[in-house]
C-alpha cells in the first residue's frame, strides 16, 4: 500500500513558504493614515523571530496561551505565527469587546501574555485583573499559590517597525504535532456562554490548502484583507490560503466601504473575501474605479440579483458565495468559478463532506429542507472540539456528523440553498450573535424581570438584535435608553440591541415557552433598523 502523506502543521507551512518565497512579497500593510509598509517572506520571518524572542522571554512555550485583542496590524500576524512556531496557541478576541468579555476569555484560557492597543489598555488591564482575582479564589481555598497573572503588552497598532520587540532573534523552535492546539476562537452559541472553538495546527494547514485550491490561488495572487483578523474568515480563507501557496496579502487596518475598491486597485489585489453586508455598504457608499485586477472574491450570505450584477460590474469579476463556520475550518460549500449564483451557497468543497439531514438524522432527499451537517476528522479536517466543554461537543454531534443548526436544501444538480438558521443565533453583518447572551445581560439589570431578543431585518447588516423586556416592577420600569447604555458597557457593538420594547409580559405557550415567532412578526413589519 502507498504511504500516507504526513499531515502538515501550520508552522511547517509557514517555514516552507519562507524557504520557497524568501525574496517575494508576503505582506503589505496600510495603516489608518494610509502609510504603507511592505515585507518579503524572509523580512517578515525575521520579525516573527523577534516577536518569538519576546514571547519566550515572557514564559511562552509549548502549550502556552497568548491572548490577542488587536485590530488588523502586522503585530497580530507576527504574534500568531510566532506563537504557533513556539508550540503555543492564540486566543484572538474582538478588540472592541467589553471588559466582561475579555475577563471571561482570560479566566477560561489562562494566557501567559496578552496584547492590546494602548488606546484601549485601561479596560483590558481591568479585565486581566478581574480574571486573575476570580481564578485565584479556587487556588487559595485549596491552599495553593495562585498562578501568576498574565503579562500585558501594549501595542501601537499603527507602528509597523516592531521596535517594541528588540533586535534579538529566535531559532529554538518547537516541533508541534498536527493535532496540537493552535488557537481557541470564541464564538456565540445557543447556551449564552460563548463557545471556544479549538483549532489545531493541522486545521490551519487544511484550511489553507482547501481554500487555496477552491479559489485557484497561485503564488502570483494577492489577497486583500479588510475583514477583522480575529475572525475565522480572514485567518482561514485569506491568510492561511496565501501562505499555503506563497501568495501575498494586502492588509487594511479596517474596512472602508468607500475605500475598498480604491484600495484593491492601489495594492493590485487579485482576490478578496467579504460578507453580503459589506458588499451592500460598498454599493451604498462606493463606486467603480479604474485599475482593478480583481479576478476572484468570496462572499457569504445571499445578495439580490440586481445588487449582485452591480457588484460584478464594479469588481470586474463574478464573486462566488461560500458557506462555512469557525468549526468547519474551510468553507465546506463553495460556488463554482463559472456561472456562480448569488442565491446559492454552491457545491460541496473538494476535500469536505456535507449532507442535509432530517430531524431523525436521515439524509434528506433532493430539494427537501433539513439541517446542514458536516463530517471530518476532528483536529485535522474539522475543529478539534469546544475548549474544555465536552458536553457542548456531544450536543452538537449526531454520530460522526457535526450539526451546524443551519437549514438548507440540496438541489438535484448538487447546489445548496440556505433556508435560515437556528432560532437563538442571529447573523449580524456576518457575525454570529447569541440572543441568549444578550438576554442574559439584559436580565442582569436590577430593574429587569425577563427579556427576549429576536432579529430584525436590516438592509445593510442582514439582521440586528431587538429586545423585548418585562420590568421587575411594573410601577418602576427601566427606561429603554438606560438598558441600551447597560448593554453598551457589557457587549460588543454587533451584539448590542438596536431597540428595546417594554412589555407587560412575554407571549408564552401553554407549557411556558416564549413564543418568539410572535415577537419576530412584530419586528418583521419594519424595513430595517437604523
Amino acid at each position: 500500500m502507498p504511504e500516507t502523506a504526513p499531515v502538515p502543521t501550520f508552522s511547517s507551512v509557514w517555514e516552507r513558504a519562507v524557504r520557497a518565497r524568501a525574496d517575494e512579497t508576503f505582506l503589505i500593510f496600510e495603516d489608518p493614515n494610509c502609510q504603507v509598509t511592505q515585507w518579503t517572506y524572509q523580512q517578515f520571518d525575521s520579525d516573527v523571530q523577534r516577536v518569538a524572542a519576546r514571547l519566550y522571554a515572557e514564559g511562552v512555550g509549548a502549550g502556552s496561551c497568548v491572548h490577542l485583542a488587536l485590530t488588523n496590524c502586522p503585530t497580530f500576524v507576527a504574534v500568531w505565527l510566532a506563537a504557533n512556531r513556539l508550540g503555543a496557541w492564540i486566543v484572538p478576541a474582538d478588540p472592541l469587546g467589553k471588559e466582561p468579555e475579555f475577563a471571561e476569555q482570560i479566566e477560561r484560557t489562562c494566557p501567559t501574555v496578552g496584547f492590546c492597543s494602548t488606546s484601549r489598555i485601561t479596560q483590558y488591564r481591568a479585565a486581566a485583573a478581574n480574571a486573575a482575582a476570580v481564578a485565584a479564589v479556587p487556588a487559595v481555598l485549596a491552599g495553593s499559590t495562585p498562578a501568576e497573572p498574565m503579562t500585558v503588552i501594549e501595542i501601537d497598532e499603527t507602528d509597523a517597525s516592531f521596535a517594541l520587540f528588540g533586535e534579538s532573534g529566535f531559532s529554538a523552535w518547537a516541533e508541534p504535532k498536527p493535532t496540537d492546539l493552535a488557537a481557541v476562537m470564541f464564538t456565540s452559541g445557543t447556551t449564552g456562554r460563548p463557545k471556544g472553538v479549538s483549532v489545531t495546527q493541522a486545521n490551519y494547514a487544511f484550511a489553507g490548502e482547501v481554500m487555496a485550491q477552491a479559489a485557484g490561488l497561485t503564488a502570483q495572487d494577492r489577497q486583500l484583507v479588510v475583514l477583522p483578523l480575529f475572525h475565522a474568515n480572514a485567518q482561514y480563507y485569506s491568510f492561511a490560503s496565501a501562505i499555503w501557496v506563497g501568495a501575498s496579502v494586502a492588509l487594511m487596518h479596517t474596512f472602508s466601504a468607500s475605500g475598498f475598491l480604491p484600495q484593491a486597485a492601489r495594492h493590485q489585489a487579485t482576490c478578496a473575501s467579504l460578507f453580503a453586508a459589506p458588499l451592500r455598504m460598498i454599493l451604498a457608499r462606493g463606486g467603480p474605479v479604474e485599475g482593478l485586477r480583481l479576478r476572484h472574491c468570496w462572499f457569504a450570505q445571499n445578495l439580490a440579483e440586481d445588487q449582485y450584477q452591480t457588484i460584478c460590474d464594479w469588481f470586474g469579476c463574478r464573486p462566488r458565495q461560500l458557506y462555512g463556520m469557525t468549526e468547519t475550518i474551510p468553507a465546506v460549500l463553495t460556488d463554482e468559478p463559472t456561472n456562480p449564483r448569488p442565491d446559492s451557497m454552491g457545491f460541496v468543497t473538494r476535500g469536505c463532506e456535507v449532507e442535509i439531514h432530517d430531524s431523525n438524522g436521515a439524509r434528506c432527499a433532493d430539494d427537501e429542507l433539513g439541517e446542514v451537517v458536516v463530517r471530518g476528522t476532528p483536529g485535522i479536517t474539522i475543529f478539534a472540539g469546544y475548549f474544555e466543554d465536552p458536553a457542548t461537543i456531544a450536543a452538537n454531534y449526531r454520530g460522526e456528523w457535526f450539526r451546524t443548526g443551519d437549514r438548507a436544501r440540496r438541489g438535484g444538480e448538487g447546489r445548496f440553498f440556505f433556508d435560515g438558521r437556528r432560532s437563538d443565533v442571529l447573523k449580524v453583518a456576518g457575525e454570529n450573535v447569541s440572543t441568549v447572551e444578550i438576554e442574559s445581560v439584559l436580565c442582569a439589570h436590577p430593574l429587569v424581570l425577563e427579556a427576549s431578543v429576536v432579529g430584525a431585518p436590516d438592509p445593510i447588516r442582514d439582521e440586528v438584535p431587538m429586545a423585548f423586556v418585562v420590568a421587575a416592577d411594573a410601577a418602576n420600569p427601566p427606561e429603554p435608553e438606560d438598558l441600551l447604555k447597560w448593554c453598551d458597557g457589557r457587549l460588543s457593538k454587533h451584539k448590542q440591541p438596536r431597540g428595546v420594547t417594554m412589555l407587560s409580559e412575554l407571549p408564552r405557550t401553554s407549557v411556558g415557552k416564549i413564543r418568539k415567532f410572535l415577537l419576530e412578526d412584530s419586528v418583521q413589519q419594519g424595513v430595517g433598523v437604523s
